[in-house]
């Protein structure tokens, strides 16, 4: 009988705790399943966020960029680079607006600036950049003017608008002459200013639509020391001959008019002295 009630409680506490342990299962299960609920919305969230950031990005066309460059290239022959980049700069619808050469007893070297439209400007960069032998280097910048452009272009606008009030008022409700005097001052004041705003849109918009390239081409030569004396050649001394030869043509023939008076009066006296003596 004892036998009998020991494996009955030993049978009875296995289903107890097969019980506990099922009850601990459904629950994490119930918990594994309640975690997994996780809102969906985050995404249309963050692809609208996307859209309103894109939507916000200024637009690169209507950017106000000044570009310059300043490049130093060495080449084998200073002339013939020179003339490749003239003919590219002539491609692309460029000019050189200023050039010097230099030339001494170490380099030959030519610096010159060029003017290009500042659409080709990376093109016309890669393309005078073949004629290096040796990039001593290349330094690009730019130069955002575009709030400096917009806030030009808006004080116009208003000077403008105030220009034409002024006439308005001076057409119809200016009775006196004093009035008169008064709204055409404020009107020429108004006008000086337009004008310099006008100005200053014009250079931005010149500066923007042409970049400025300057360029420094130059090449090594070997070294020759400088001669104490220079000896001239045969051809050189008779080139020299008849140079100093026409020179002293030229000031007997000025000392000649010089005292033409006086060889008139020895003519004339040798003659009336050569009469007397035959008589």
């Amino acid at each position: 009988m004892k036998r009998k009630s020991l494996k009955t409680t030993l049978i009875l506490c296995a289903i107890a705790i097969l019980l506990v342990a099922c009850q601990q299962s459904e629950s994490s299960e119930n918990f594994a399943l309640k975690s997994v609920d996780v809102e969906t919305d985050f995404e249309a969230i963050k692809t609208d966020d996307v859209e309103f950031e894109s939507k916000s990005k200024p637009q690169l066309k209507n950017l106000k960029i000044i570009k310059s460059a300043n490049v130093r290239y060495k080449v084998k022959n200073v002339k013939i680079a020179t003339e490749r980049v003239k003919r590219i700069s002539q491609a692309y619808n460029s000019y050189i607006s200023d050039l010097r050469f230099e030339n001494n007893l170490y380099k030959k070297e030519n610096r010159f600036t060029l003017k290009v439209p500042s659409k080709d400007f990376d093109i016309i960069m890669d393309s005078i950049s073949s004629v290096a032998e040796f990039i001593a280097y290349e330094n690009i910048t730019t130069k955002d003017v575009t709030s400096e452009f917009i806030d030009v272009t808006a004080r116009l606008k208003t000077k403008l608008e105030v220009k034409e009030r002024y006439e308005n008022i001076l057409r119809s409700k200016a009775n006196s002459v004093e009035d008169l005097l008064d709204v055409e001052e404020k009107l020429q004041r108004i006008q000086e200013e337009i004008e310099s705003s006008q100005g200053q849109i014009k250079y931005l918009t010149n500066k923007v639509a042409f970049s400025t390239i300057q360029i420094d081409l130059y090449e090594t030569v070997e070294y020759k020391e400088e001669p104490e004396h220079y000896k001239k050649t045969f051809i050189a001394e008779i080139k020299e001959g008849f140079t100093s030869g026409w020179d002293v043509l030229k000031l007997v023939f000025i000392g000649l008019v010089y005292i033409w008076p006086f060889i008139v009066i020895g003519m004339v006296a040798f003659i009336l002295i050569r009469k007397r003596v035959k008589k």
